[in-house]
């Protein structure tokens, strides 16, 4: 599975940016799709996760801001980022996982090279 992000950039506080991932893969619709960032010197922090079903799960942290979509037509994951904050600065990966569905880094065996965002 190749995944290759798109979508990040440079943002004022309180802006919005939406974040898309495509995956090239005959059965995009069965995997969990994930959006997984990393602040310098930090670990990796799941922030929003889909399962094939469209259910979805959030970090606490970006609840309430962040809304994770699929398109299983197009092999496409978007994050909708709204009301960002400076502690939102990260590189954001796509991921993919093929069973378990979460926010853990560890569950997802698949990762694009991430698009950087950043909230100043």
């Amino acid at each position: 599975v190749q995944l290759v992000e798109s979508g990040g950039g440079s943002v004022q506080p309180g802006g919005s940016l939406r974040l898309s991932c495509k995956a090239s893969t005959y059965a995009y619709s069965m995997y969990c799709m994930g959006w997984i960032r990393q602040a310098p010197g930090k670990e990796r922090e799941g922030v929003a996760a889909i399962d094939s079903d469209g259910n979805t799960a959030y970090a606490d942290s970006v609840k309430g801001r962040f809304t994770i979509s699929r398109d299983n037509n197009k092999n496409t994951v978007s994050l909708q980022m709204e009301s960002l904050k400076s502690e939102d600065t990260a590189l954001y990966y796509c991921a993919a996982a093929r069973s378990y569905c979460g926010l853990s880094s560890a569950l997802y065996n698949f990762w694009g090279q991430g698009t950087q965002v950043t909230v100043s």
